[in-house]
């Protein structure tokens, strides 16, 4: 346990930023597995339009450090190969 007013400020900190990261890995996951979930129906139209709305959550990941900006390209680059696979 802290016994300094600073590593108690820290933890307290570390708990509040720990909860708003995985809220938003969490939101991440959401939206790519949309895109997933067209991609398996088979519904190009409906994966292409979730996959515009998952491009801007997985930036947005790589913004607040959630994510690395390599994983999210490789991300992007396979679902929409996957997509254009469907055609």
């Amino acid at each position: 346990m802290a016994h300094h007013k600073s590593a108690k400020k820290r933890i307290r900190q570390t708990e509040r930023r720990t909860a708003v990261n995985r809220s938003r890995v969490s939101r991440i996951r959401t939206y790519v597995k949309r895109v997933e979930l067209a991609i398996a129906g088979g519904d190009k139209k409906a994966a292409e339009e979730a996959f515009k709305i998952a491009m801007p959550e997985l930036q947005r990941g790589i913004g607040h450090g959630i994510l690395h900006r390599n994983t999210v390209a490789r991300k992007v680059s396979r679902l929409s190969a996957r997509i254009k696979a469907l055609g």
